[in-house]
């Protein structure tokens, strides 16, 4: 079992900047590959950024640029820095790991991107 908790959601002004962080149990936390999704209101949800256990990392293209996937293997955490936030960026944000072939999910956080 696996489980993950997210952090760092809020309301910011468009252009604002919010770090989003993933805890998660487990020792060997420093082989999963990590993702963050996000879901809108009426959308599917769709995969904003991944890491490998190596480092390596892809992004959507939208947020490109702008937002930034890290790890701290020491700290089992994963985070999302966003930056030049958009009020498109409004939704709720998971964070995901396979392990397995079994998905797990935390429970989501808000970030809200208004004026």
């Amino acid at each position: 079992q696996v489980q993950l908790v997210e952090s760092g959601g809020g309301l910011v002004q468009p252009g604002g900047s919010l770090r989003l962080s993933c805890a998660a149990s487990g020792s060997i936390f420093r082989l999963y590959a990590m993702g963050w999704y996000r879901q809108a209101p009426g959308k599917q949800r769709e995969l904003v950024a991944s890491i490998t256990s190596g480092g390596s990392t892809n992004y959507l293209d939208s947020v490109k640029g702008r937002f930034t996937i890290s790890r701290d293997n020491a700290k089992n955490t994963v985070y999302l820095q966003m930056n030049s936030l958009k009020p498109e960026d409004t939704a709720v944000y998971y964070c995901n790991t396979v392990v397995t072939f079994k998905y797990y999910w935390g429970q989501g956080t808000q970030v809200t991107v208004s004026s």
